[in-house]
């Protein structure tokens, strides 16, 4: 890598690490409440090979909201377009977990990185797949190298103990008839997707495709092609943040995700891709100190994609 990329990754590091975090642990989440809340770690993964991260960047964490850019890549690459007569392209403006647009929009969520837009992907995948839940793994397993992946019991149990809301998403959706499986068996899997854990090395390499135009990294096999990752990136600008897409358009300029564990990956297509990991999260639900972080990268980098 550059030298100048790994200076700008120390500053941005070093600058949002001596910030006071004013961000909160994600406690409606009791696993998600016993993580260490000063963790910390950046990791970029550039499109040539080079990588390079600092802090805790090989600590794994909980992705949670990020493998719904996974599931998404999945459900695309199977239905391709006909998918989006069943989920909106349009930023929802409301928080991650708000049912007050499916009510005007008659059951159709307004994106796919909303927990209903989530939800309704999983069940495209029951649907069209024997075994979602493997075969979901498996492709994550192959986009990621780590064949060893799995799912966390204890953090997906403890989103199915106190999932409410998304309980209520799903049934919803399903009354306005754009769930076609069984709401227990659609929120199981989503649990389980959302429990995918990582560090910032695995994420960072596992997301760059994206910037790569929907070529795998390690050997060019096409994951998606060319339209289907820019088109995917665009929703990442545009909804990849819920209520907080416009802000980190406007400060950082990147295709990006977030998850409540803390994490947010982000791309400069054709450059690189980048994963941060702070617990504590800003009242959007998105990592405080990630968001100063890439806000810092693409500042003094000069690279964003605007």
């Amino acid at each position: 890598m550059a030298y100048n990329y790994r200076t700008i990754i120390e500053k941005a590091y070093q600058m949002a690490n001596s910030m006071e975090d004013e961000g909160k642990l994600a406690t409606y989440i009791p696993e998600l409440a016993n993580v260490d809340p000063s963790k910390f770690g950046v990791h970029m993964t550039k499109v040539n090979g080079d990588n390079f991260g600092m802090g805790d960047h090989l600590e794994r964490f909980s992705i949670q909201s990020i493998a719904k850019v996974l599931s998404l890549t999945l459900a695309y690459k199977i239905l391709g377009e006909e998918i989006w007569k069943r989920i909106d392209v349009e930023p929802s403006g409301t928080k991650f977990d708000s049912l007050l647009l499916l009510e005007t929009n008659n059951g159709i969520p307004r994106n796919p990185f909303v927990n209903s837009g989530a939800i309704v992907i999983c069940d495209i995948l029951i649907s069209h797949l024997d075994d979602a839940r493997e075969e979901f793994l498996a492709f994550v397993r192959k986009l990621s190298d780590l064949p060893e992946l799995n799912y966390s019991d204890k953090i997906a149990d403890s989103e199915k103990m106190y999932g409410y809301r998304n309980v209520a998403l799903c049934n919803f959706i399903k009354s306005f008839g754009n769930i076609e499986n069984e709401p227990a068996v659609v929120l199981d899997f989503y649990f389980d997707m959302c429990s995918l854990e990582m560090n910032c090395q695995e994420l960072s390499y596992t997301i760059s495709f994206l910037a790569n135009n929907g070529y795998k990294l390690s050997n060019n096999e096409v994951i998606v092609s060319s339209s289907q990752s820019k088109r995917i990136n665009a929703l990442m600008l545009t909804c990849g943040f819920y209520d907080e897409s416009g802000e980190f358009a406007f400060k950082v300029g990147l295709p990006g995700k977030s998850g409540v564990g803390g994490g947010i990956v982000a791309l400069y297509p054709n450059n690189y891709a980048i994963a941060v990991w702070s617990p504590k999260l800003n009242p959007h639900g998105n990592s405080f100190k990630g968001m100063k972080l890439l806000e810092e990268v693409t500042t003094h980098s000069e690279m964003s994609i605007f």
